[in-house]
């Protein structure tokens, strides 16, 4: 993958010293393939919470590229989606913690 190919860092987070990635997502070989920072919240709550901000940028970001489906309507297909998969998963989840 080349630098071309990475998103980029927000500008926030170049600035604060005490910033950290949490999570990166790529699809390769036809499969998704996840790294993670685990450890940092005691509460698994807290993970709910990042996976459902991330949910409304995704909506919002959709929204601002298309105007056929509103930022709401769009979170509404991910929340289903999001059910769907988690009552019944598509494939098993794999790999270990480094």
């Amino acid at each position: 993958m080349s630098q071309k190919d990475q998103l980029p860092i927000p500008a926030s987070a170049l600035k604060d010293p005490r910033s950290l990635e949490v999570l990166r997502v790529w699809i390769a070989n036809g499969q998704q393939h996840v790294a993670l920072a685990f450890g940092m919240w005691e509460d698994p709550a807290a993970w709910g919470l990042l996976l459902a901000d991330l949910a409304r940028h995704i909506a919002e970001a959709h929204a601002q590229q298309d105007d056929q489906i509103s930022a709401e309507d769009f979170l509404e297909e991910i929340r289903a989606g999001f059910e769907a998969e988690m009552d019944t998963p598509s494939d098993e989840v794999s790999g270990t913690v480094q």
